[in-house]
């Protein structure tokens, strides 16, 4: 045999082995599910931290390396037929989950996986109105969805070190940000104000190609929470309510199961898309660490999971994934701050007629997964 056809042999036979895990990860997924989410050969970690990129911290009044530490958590839009992501970076001023500063950069693609940088963060605790609630630990997590129009809403976590905060902040060119403060600070007579709370899910669209923010009957609406999946709307993208139950307590719709991937929490990820099955939600779950775990995946690993709420009713589940769709495989994403194990989605786009996913990598990294529809 000659070595080209040698070559060609096992090439052809690896790509048979690819279209075979590729057809068994389609029959794991129903209809209604993105994916598979396959990660783009020799691309990961997308983005990893900086020793050598200086700031002028506002805080300390001195530079430092502000994306020393670790890199991770993403959010993820398109502007200008260009991705953005705007990742989370902690500098080495301290020691353990929590006991550093959190500031957001920036970085851009044209293919979505080659990534260039900014050299300074464009979203930082600052001498600004927010000092109470960011000072020291930073601004954390963020999730990013666009208006018809062009305004880049942001959802992301004030730190204090004292009580996290779910808050928004907008604008119109990814650099210039306005802080708008807590979420739900004037909801229910400030009932909420100071309320342990993270991660907002947008609800999305797809218009003409491009994912934008959509009203649910009449509203803007966002699922939101950590440990409990829960709902809140908005008139103006910035002031959001929380919906209750009748008992007037926080209307947690999805809820940690025992024996599940999911069973410690159910963490909302990027921003929701609307579909033609319903609402479409990607979650973070996070597995226990006792008995009560699911035992096909290692003690509190971070995994990605996916559930469908019903459209004309969107606090009604109507189906969810059982198993996760997205699992931590590789080295980086088994070592660092949760060396468990941890793939943490925040970061969902459409461009190119595919699905971007971009998340950390057990927040230490970024990383990126593809989903073509086409191949589906």
């Amino acid at each position: 045999m000659g070595m080209n056809n040698f070559f060609r042999r096992v090439t052809g036979v690896w790509v048979l082995i690819a279209l075979v895990f590729s057809a068994m990860a389609q029959e794991r997924l129903p209809q209604w599910a993105l994916g598979p989410f396959i990660r783009p050969a020799g691309a990961n970690p997308i983005i990893v931290p900086d020793t050598q990129t200086l700031f002028f911290d506002p805080m300390s009044r001195k530079k430092l390396a502000w994306e020393a530490g670790d890199v991770f958590n993403p959010a993820a839009v398109v502007r200008n037929n260009k991705i953005y992501v705007l990742y989370r970076a902690e500098d080495r001023s301290g020691m353990g989950i929590g006991k550093r500063t959190s500031r957001l950069g920036l970085a851009e693609s044209q293919n979505g996986i080659a990534m260039t940088k900014r050299p300074v963060p464009v979203f930082y605790p600052a001498e600004d109105n927010q000092k109470d609630n960011e000072w020291p630990g930073g601004c954390e997590d963020p999730r990013i969805a666009v208006t018809a129009d062009g305004l880049y809403v942001m959802l992301y976590t004030q730190w204090n070190r004292k009580v996290a905060r779910l808050a928004v902040a907008t604008s119109r060119d990814l650099v210039n940000w306005t802080k708008h403060g807590p979420a739900f600070a004037k909801a229910h007579d400030g009932k909420f104000k100071d309320m342990f709370c993270k991660s907002g899910s947008v609800v999305t669209k797809l218009e003409k190609g491009k994912q934008v923010i959509t009203r649910i009957n009449g509203k803007y609406m966002m699922y939101w929470g950590e440990r409990f999946m829960n709902i809140a709307t908005s008139e103006d993208l910035v002031n959001w309510t929380p919906t209750l139950d009748k008992e007037g307590k926080l209307d947690m719709i999805v809820k940690p199961r025992n024996g599940y991937f999911d069973s410690d929490l159910t963490e909302c990820g990027p921003p929701a898309v609307v579909t033609d099955k319903g609402i479409l939600v990607l979650y973070n779950g996070k597995n226990k660490g006792n008995k009560d775990r699911d035992t096909r995946y290692t003690a509190n690993t971070y995994a990605a999971g996916q559930v469908l709420f019903d459209l004309n009713d969107p606090s009604k589940v109507i189906s969810r994934l059982d198993q996760p769709f997205f699992v931590p495989t590789e080295p980086f994403e088994k070592s660092g701050q949760y060396p468990a194990g941890t793939v943490f989605i925040e970061g969902l786009v459409y461009f190119n007629s595919k699905w971007f996913l971009y998340y950390g990598c057990a927040d230490s990294r970024v990383g990126v997964a593809v989903y073509d529809p086409r191949m589906r």
